[in-house]
């Protein structure tokens, strides 16, 4: 499947034939970094697929303030789609991907260490189906925006290149 066939829509997901898992996350993953590969590899070995709710540009916005997102969600989507962990990626518009797991139904729901289990949003849905809900360590060292701070910090306002 190309990069493009893995931005879809929850109704487009394809279930593990199978029955193997289908493992949920979420984020706005900005700038890609190796904490985010790390991340993404580890909620994909919980199952046999795994879709990936990103946030909207204006949802982003919303969370993280006016200047962001760094990429636009188009570029961010593609970037996810291509990596080999990632079989499936959707958008969406609200604030919390609650809407959005509700229609994916996943067996296991996945958030980032900085998540406890009980304020993981959908935790309550996935749970009432017999899914688990769990929250994995991040890889230390790696964030986006300690990756903005290091670019403003090196090239400041000078402009070089």
């Amino acid at each position: 499947m190309n990069t493009e066939q893995k931005i879809t829509s929850p109704e487009q997901i394809e279930r593990p034939g199978d029955g193997g898992k289908v493992v949920f996350t979420n984020g706005c993953f900005d700038i890609l970094h190796p904490g985010h590969v790390d991340y993404l590899e580890r909620a994909r070995s919980m199952g046999a697929c795994l879709v990936v709710g990103l946030n909207s540009d204006a949802s982003v916005r919303r969370l993280k303030g006016a200047l962001r997102p760094i990429n636009d969600q188009q570029s961010r989507a593609r970037v996810l789609a291509a990596l080999a962990c990632v079989d499936f990626v959707i958008l969406f518009e609200e604030d919390t991907p609650l809407e959005l797991i509700k229609k994916v139904r996943p067996d296991v729901l996945v958030k980032g260490g900085d998540w406890s289990v009980d304020r993981i949003v959908g935790r309550d849905v996935v749970e009432a189906a017999g899914g688990t809900v769990c929250s994995i360590p991040l890889l230390t060292g790696y964030s986006t925006t300690g990756t903005v701070e290091r670019i403003v910090a090196m090239h400041g306002s000078v402009g070089n290149g």
